[in-house]
């Protein structure tokens, strides 16, 4: 049970490891420690199973690729843990690791084809192979490699000068020697002995195999913690909650299900069942029992262990995300708000027109209309609400009042410091001249009311809290450099990958012949994204320049490019959705700008899907020459940033 243990957390941190972090020295060489240690404690497992005599003496030498290169690994992990206090190998180092690993080679080799380090399968009193010529040649390398290693932990603890960085390098080296002492072969050790192991009581031999299986699992619970913070540009918060929900659903569920199938026999012989019919239910009770358990246990495991006092504001945020209203959440709920209206009130449309855009009112969502009659509405809307035709009713009415061939109901904000604010308009067909509602309806309308001004005053607050999050997030692609910090305090400098590859295209990027996949990417992502964060966009003199008109942020200078870009496609005279000239403009504009959904904006436009993608297409061409010919009487004019400011001050 404590070999099959042994090796589902090694493999589980092993796979971890290569997972998050392979990149990093320490991480790697810890995988290869990990690897080995695997390899030992399956072997194990297999000698357990009892296999006939000559397969049983292939496994002890195989079992030997683990046993072999485990002191090499733990002196590569020791280097490693040195260099990240500042101390890195000028070589000698390195060629050890080198060596080391070459020996613990030629050392497999041996075991594998030759009779010099193990022979002499031998049944009593447990199987083991007896010692070679060559097994005090091992034993000086193991000691050596060992002791070695032990001594680089110690000078990287003793150069460990805060208690932060000490008190993880404690951690490491508290459990650092468990896999030497662990895995070692002490069989034959005891058959160097004249009576070899036939006088060791068996009861000893297994407590000696026990205690060092127990703290060799011990010591690889206790290195996951310190060990996955190499490696990453997270912060602790992040990686503590990755590592406890990793270890919770992974090797702790391994563990359970290992001890429930452990465990089925002896309940057949107690209930008297058949225990391969019993086996699978057993086990999926267990999985499904312990994803509950987790489920239920994890907010108060991350209260304690993650989200702690001194991370308050983490829990805040994550809290917010759990709760975020996307776009599509949003549209979803007020359709069916509208719809269950509908229903209720026997009326075939309705429509919600939310008012807190600075550009203006926007249809968030309607049923019962087509694309024609919707554009239309929006339209229609929008022009009285800005010629005050509709402020003063909006204002003043409580209830319903008729506009058109509708009812409309003023929405308004219910938090304390915007109470009695416009927030939005309710719109159903109208059923009769003068609104007539029951007791009924008035109860009705009050519940899904209320609904509606919470959903549109999230996607109001969100909106507002999203694009501060976008001014905040570091502008890592304007970076030469950036810094990364081991968590013992070693400062690196690594050039920015993005940083490199635009210098290639340099003020060439305009000719470049990805540049209108570059400016499609850029639209895609317009309200946000790494793909706008990346942009070589951003190095155009045109977005340069503009970014001194926001402040420096060059992802709002990106987006001002673009919608510069996409007005110059604008038609003269009144917005139309019907007449072709208008197609490529309302296509990006309503595509993009308001970030509306593909089947939405062709509905609109009365297009087929593949109609609207092959004009997109065209659009975003057009967009592409826009940006072109900006770009190229910007560098025309040979004026600095500076002096455009200027220019436009005086």
């Amino acid at each position: 049970m404590l070999t099959i243990g042994i090796v589902i957390i090694s493999v589980s941190m092993l796979l971890y490891n290569l997972s998050r972090n392979v990149r990093d020295r320490v991480a790697r060489s810890s995988g290869i420690l990990l690897a080995c240690i695997s390899w030992v404690y399956f072997v194990d497992i297999v000698v357990g199973l009892q296999p006939a005599p000559p397969i049983l003496e292939t496994w002890f030498r195989v079992q030997w690729v683990g046993v072999a290169l485990v002191p090499a690994a733990m002196f590569h992990l020791s280097d490693a843990l040195l260099a990240t206090t500042g101390l890195v190998s000028r070589g000698r180092r390195r060629k050890a690791v080198r060596a080391l690993y070459i020996t613990g080679t030629g050392f497999v080799g041996v075991a594998l084809f030759t009779d010099l380090l193990i022979r002499d399968l031998t049944p009593t009193p447990v199987w083991h192979m007896g010692a070679g010529e060559f097994f005090g040649l091992y034993l000086l390398y193991f000691l050596i490699a060992s002791s070695f290693a032990v001594f680089n932990v110690i000078r990287a603890w003793q150069r460990c000068l805060t208690t932060y960085t000490r008190r993880r390098m404690t951690y490491l080296m508290a459990a650092f020697t468990t896999p030497a002492w662990g895995i070692f072969p002490y069989s034959l050790l005891f058959s160097l002995f004249p009576s070899g192991m036939a006088t060791v009581p068996e009861g000893l031999l297994w407590l000696i195999f026990n205690i060092a299986n127990l703290a060799v699992l011990a010591m690889l619970a206790f290195m996951a913690y310190p060990l996955s913070f190499f490696g990453q540009d997270k912060p602790e918060r992040i990686i503590r909650l990755e590592l406890l929900q990793f270890m919770l659903r992974g090797p702790l569920t391994g563990l359970v299900i290992v001890a429930v199938l452990q465990t089925i026999p002896r309940v057949e012989r107690i209930l008297g069942i058949d225990a391969q019919a019993f086996v699978t239910l057993t086990v999926v009770a267990a999985v499904l029992c312990m994803q509950w358990g987790i489920s239920l246990l994890m907010p108060l495991l991350e209260t304690q262990l993650v989200y702690t006092q001194d991370q308050e504001q983490a829990r805040i945020f994550q809290e917010f995300s759990q709760r975020l209203l996307t776009r599509a959440d949003a549209e979803q709920m007020l359709e069916a708000i509208l719809a269950a209206l509908c229903d209720h009130f026997r009326v075939p449309t309705a429509f919600i027109v939310s008012t807190f855009y600075p550009t203006g009112p926007r249809l968030e969502q309607y049923v019962g209309l087509g694309p024609e009659e919707s554009a239309k509405i929006e339209l229609h809307f929008a022009d009285d609400f800005s010629e005050g035709k509709l402020t003063e009713k909006l204002a003043a009415a409580e209830h319903f009042f008729t506009w058109e061939n509708f009812w409309l109901l003023p929405l308004r904000y219910i938090h304390e410091q915007e109470e009695g604010a416009l927030l939005g308009v309710l719109g159903i067909w109208a059923r009769s001249e003068t609104p007539n509602l029951s007791e009924d309806d008035q109860q009705i309308l009050v519940a899904l009311t209320e609904r509606t001004i919470d959903i549109l005053t999230d996607i109001s607050v969100q909106s507002e809290i999203i694009r501060t999050i976008e001014n905040l997030l570091p502008a890592k692609s304007n970076r030469a450099l950036q810094a990364k910090v081991s968590p013992f305090g070693q400062i690196s400098l690594q050039a920015v990958t993005r940083q490199d590859s635009s210098t290639q295209i340099d003020n060439g990027i305009i000719d470049h012949p990805q540049f209108v996949e570059m400016v499609r990417d850029a639209l895609r992502y317009y309200w946000g994204g790494t793909k706008l964060n990346e942009s070589l966009l951003l190095n155009l003199q045109l977005v340069k320049t503009k970014s001194l008109q926001t402040e420096g942020n060059q992802v709002n200078a990106l987006r001002q490019v673009l919608s510069e870009a996409i007005e110059r496609l604008r038609p003269e005279g009144e917005r139309s959705f019907t007449r072709t000239d208008w197609i490529l403009y309302n296509i990006l504009e309503m595509r993009f700008i308001q970030g509306r959904k593909v089947r939405e904006t062709a509905r609109r436009l009365s297009m087929s899907d593949s109609d609207f993608y092959r004009k997109q297409n065209i659009a975003i061409e057009q967009v592409a020459k826009q940006i072109q010919e900006a770009e190229r009487e910007c560098q025309a004019k040979k004026i600095s940033p500076q002096a455009e400011v200027l220019e436009n001050l005086n």
